[in-house]
């Protein structure tokens, strides 16, 4: 197995492709006005946030993501009193991308402003502006207005507080908020929507790859192997009817199936994808994850075995003695779990661990159908096919081989948990170079192990070196070696998922590609287009936008990324939280018809987006002609430079075809 590509496809796993968000919104916003006396008014902005998404608070340092805030339009006779204030369940984590802690909010929040009346007369026009994001995509900085005042001939009406202390008050829906009919075509042609298209959810498939991967691993464990041709003989023997011994191994595996299936349920509806979310991003479960993988690694290693009371698994087996039918065939699937558990128990324990980050209700279902797919899958086939039973490799040294393999790389990936805790906690004891020599000390010594230079206390002592283990050595010393040039600064893509981020870097040579966007204005970059007879990719980005920087800092710093961009495309990158204001107010009215105000360039550029093509995620990037028709499916959020090469190329082909 090629240990860089199986960190490969676990940042896959841990990263998974971002998708084209539809344009209705993941988070609503009303506004609720509350007269607390005279002379103060409370305005309250009540949320409701979709799962798997959060808001971010007020409470943000400069450079992170979008902050909640309160901006003012027009105010007379009145003032603030204090700052925006939340109210709700605020998560706090550490966000390597901007280097920086965040907080944000789910499932509801309540912003409050108090506003001291000053004058008979008042008037406050103002708005609520937030940034929401998911695990995988991040909506534009979005805007809820709000309207208060009193003129001498309509009074502001007057509330007092009942008997409980609580106030009447007077409802706003922004959705209703009246503004003038803005005609799309006065953007012009550039403007006008796209046809429609589709895109995919791949994150599911990567998910399940993973537990399939996974399920296949633990196969070869000594737990697992060896009871493999036992319990299938046991099927075809019983009773001497060779269909029926068929039949029950079939439902063995689905008993092994609905086993782990259940297993993955339980966890989703105990955590519940935010939950998930939430332990992924806390810096004190990192530390949790990381003294598990240690001690999983331990396992593996021979130091002790983690096994369930073997009077669990000695009541399971004799139930199923004393029952007959699907349920003593299920008892006896349910025993192989529990047995097995000393080497199953890491896997899935990790497996568990990596679906946590991507914040997703039904990964750990998925991911755990998968590994019971591939345990299940051999005790079917070689009860369809009792010949292939003949051909097995037989127990040996070669299992435990495997089982300490897996202690590595555990011990690897237990660092990548503990990393996110250093930079929450600001120790400084794991910058990029101590990470990454860690790592290159950790695949040294596997390569050492699989040369035999190395013996733990499960290892047989042959001096042979299979040809499987020196190949497996090999691509451990090569990656290790990989990794070398990373202690200078060289960017390593393949392990730029799970190292510290270049910034914490003390001593940096490397001088990456860099690509710098043409234009920032969508007109004016089409205009260059067309002059220069060249296609345009257009990136909807922010610059809080966390998976843009990853997408610039693995993918665009790739050269053949790099040249295309430069040399082939005009590029044009739009910045949907651009705050320059916009010299005249927009109203405009969206596909939903729902009304908003454009007040900024930000806006301006979010709404060209999902006014054209009906998504408001970002990144974006989709590739036009000069007249704003789209030449290519569009590409989001996915790590794989080949991917995304192969996506610029179609477009130039598709470009070269008009």
């Amino acid at each position: 197995m090629n240990i860089k590509y199986l960190l490969i496809l676990s940042a896959v796993f841990s990263h998974l492709a971002c998708l084209a968000l539809p344009a209705e919104q993941p988070v609503s916003f009303k506004s609720k006005q509350t007269n607390l006396n005279d002379s103060t008014v409370l305005i309250e902005f009540v949320g409701t946030i979709d799962d798997g998404w959060h808001v971010y608070s007020s409470d943000i340092a400069d450079g992170g993501p979008t902050r909640a805030s309160f901006n003012i339009e027009n105010m007379s006779g009145c003032r603030l009193s204090g700052d925006l204030a939340a109210e709700g369940k605020v998560i706090s984590a550490y966000d390597d991308i901007f280097g920086m802690q965040v907080k944000y909010f789910e499932k509801t929040v309540v912003f409050r402003q108090t506003v001291v009346i000053t004058d008979a007369e008042y008037s406050l026009d103002a708005y609520l502006e937030y940034g929401a994001c998911s695990n995988g995509a991040c909506t534009p900085p979005t805007s809820v207005d709000i309207h208060i005042g009193a003129t001498a001939s309509q009074p502001a009406a007057q509330h007092s507080a009942d008997a409980s202390g609580m106030f009447d008050v007077v409802d706003y829906d922004n959705d209703a908020v009246a503004v003038a009919d803005s005609s799309q075509s006065d953007f012009g042609q550039l403007w006008e929507p796209v046809a429609e298209f589709e895109t995919h959810d791949s994150s599911w498939i990567y998910i399940f790859v993973m537990g399939l991967l996974g399920g296949f691993v633990a196969l070869f464990t000594p737990c697992v192997w060896p009871i493999i041709p036992m319990t299938v003989s046991f099927f075809l023997k019983r009773g001497g009817d060779k269909r029926k011994g068929i039949r029950d191994a079939f439902a063995y595996g689905v008993s092994i199936v609905v086993t782990y299936l259940t297993l993955g349920i339980v966890v989703t509806l105990i955590f519940g994808p935010n939950g998930l979310n939430a332990m992924a991003t806390n810096a004190v479960f990192n530390i949790i994850f990381f003294l598990m993988l240690v001690v999983f690694a331990a396992s593996f290693f021979g130091a002790f075995e983690i096994t369930l009371p073997s009077s669990w698994s000695n009541a399971v087996d004799s139930k199923s003695l004393k029952t007959s039918g699907f349920i003593s065939i299920y008892l006896m699937a349910f025993t192989l779990s529990l047995v097995s558990f000393s080497c199953t128990g890491p896997i899935i324990g990790f497996l568990l661990v990596e679906v946590s980050t991507t914040g997703n209700f039904v990964a750990p279902i998925i991911g755990m159908a998968g590994f019971a797919i591939a345990l299940a899958l051999p005790f079917t086939l070689f009860a369809l096919f009792p010949s292939w039973l003949k051909q097995m490799p037989k127990s040996g040294n070669w299992m435990n081989v495997i089982k300490v393999t897996l202690g590595f790389i555990e011990l690897a990936f237990a660092f990548k948990f503990m990393s996110v805790a250093d930079l929450a906690y600001g120790w400084g004891i794991l910058d990029r170079e101590t990470f990454l020599a860690i790592w290159i000390a950790l695949f040294g010594l596997l390569a050492l192990y699989l040369l035999g230079k190395i013996k733990f206390p499960h290892d047989d002592d042959s001096a042979k070196v299979s040809v499987p283990r020196f190949f497996l050595a090999l691509a451990s010393l090569a990656f290790a070696i990989y990794m070398i040039p990373g202690l200078w600064g060289a960017p390593l893509k393949a392990v730029s998922a799970f190292a510290p981020p270049v910034s914490t870097q003390d001593f940096n040579l490397y001088s990456s590609n860099t690509v710098h966007a043409k234009f920032t204005d969508y007109d004016e970059g089409m205009a260059f287009a067309r002059s220069e007879g060249k296609p345009v990719l257009v990136d909807f980005t922010g610059h809080g936008c966390v998976n843009c920087r990853k997408m610039e800092q693995s993918v665009w710093t790739d050269s053949r990324v790099a040249s295309m961009l430069t040399d082939d495309y005009v590029l044009i990158s739009l910045y949907v939280d651009d705050k320059t204001a916009l010299a005249q107010k927009m109203p405009v009215v969206n596909a939903d018809g729902s009304t908003s105000t454009l007040r900024t360039v930000g806006d301006k550029w979010s709404y060209l987006q999902q006014h054209k093509f009906g998504v408001n995620a970002q990144p974006f990037y989709v590739v036009l002609d000069a007249d704003g028709r789209m030449l290519t499916a569009p590409y989001t959020f996915d790590e794989n430079a080949d991917n995304f090469v192969g996506f610029l190329e179609n477009g130039l082909d598709a470009y070269s075809a008009e």
